[in-house]
């Protein structure tokens, strides 16, 4: 999710982060008050600051999640997603979407327009 949906969809972000928790994920770091922030990454000659959701451990491996809700900039989005999709891969991370009902069809055609086939999605 973009920096200006945080406000709007904090709900589906602290379910998410409870649904993570019930899983066995743990040292789970979220962009919300209570958590630590994950590691944000700057982009060179610009302002944008790509930070990812929520970053969890779950048997020695860091998965980093980002929740695909419906948005007014998708192109920021779909950047974010392309970036973040590159540095699972360099650093043997697993990227993984989460959604919710009513933003599946958003998802699957954000996820075609920039051919990520290979990301997984968690649909809660």
């Amino acid at each position: 999710m973009i920096p200006q949906d945080k406000a709007k969809y904090a709900e589906e972000l602290s379910n998410s982060i409870s649904y993570l928790e019930n899983r066995g994920f743990s040292n789970i770091k979220a962009d919300m008050k209570g958590y630590e922030s994950p590691k944000s990454y700057h982009k060179k000659g610009s302002d944008i600051d790509v930070t990812p959701d929520i970053v969890a451990e779950k048997e020695g491996r860091k998965h980093i999640f980002d929740l695909s809700l419906k948005s007014q900039k998708p192109r920021l989005l779909k950047s974010k997603w392309l970036f973040l999709n590159t540095l699972s891969q360099i650093k043997s991370y697993r990227f993984k979407l989460i959604t919710t009902r009513g933003h599946y069809k958003f998802t699957n055609e954000t996820l075609d327009a920039i051919n990520l086939d290979t990301v997984k999605q968690l649909k809660i």
